[in-house]
């Protein structure tokens, strides 16, 4: 089944989703990024290669003829196919969809009323749908 992390308060949401990214790769994981749109995946991508300067975290684009064989795979909200189905970072306002085939869905939330009232939308969802739901404020690194 799969269970849902949301991480609110966030100020900067591309540091932390690229935080998460790191640990999830250098514990073994792959991960699909989705992103509300192609400016803000490609700003996830460039921070990626610059985020930690000794660490490589490796990913691409989800139409790259590399992605059934790269761990992080950036896409665009809508898109429905991809190479593997262990974790999904949603970045985005609406449902991500597919999300069931996912084992953990990343839910990361800023600050301003724009994200949070999407968010809460998405955490009903989720609730109605039975899925274990885990609420952490990033900003102070604490469980809810």
């Amino acid at each position: 089944m799969t269970s849902v992390q949301f991480y609110h308060n966030t100020g900067d949401p591309l540091a932390l989703a690229c935080e998460l990214l790191g640990k999830a790769h250098h514990s073994g994981r792959k991960a699909v990024v989705i992103s509300p749109d192609a400016a803000l995946a490609q700003r996830l991508d460039r921070q990626l290669w610059t985020s930690e300067p000794r660490s490589f975290i490796p990913h691409v684009m989800s139409g790259s003829p590399l992605a059934s064989g790269t761990p992080i795979i950036i896409g665009i909200a809508g898109e429905t196919q991809w190479p593997h189905t262990d974790m999904l970072f949603n970045l985005a306002a609406e449902l991500p969809a597919a999300c069931e085939r996912f084992r953990m869905v990343i839910e990361i939330i800023g600050r301003g009323e724009t994200e949070l009232s999407p968010a809460r939308a998405r955490w009903v969802h989720y609730s109605q749908q039975q899925f274990p739901l885990k609420a952490f404020d990033a900003e102070r690194r604490i469980a809810l």
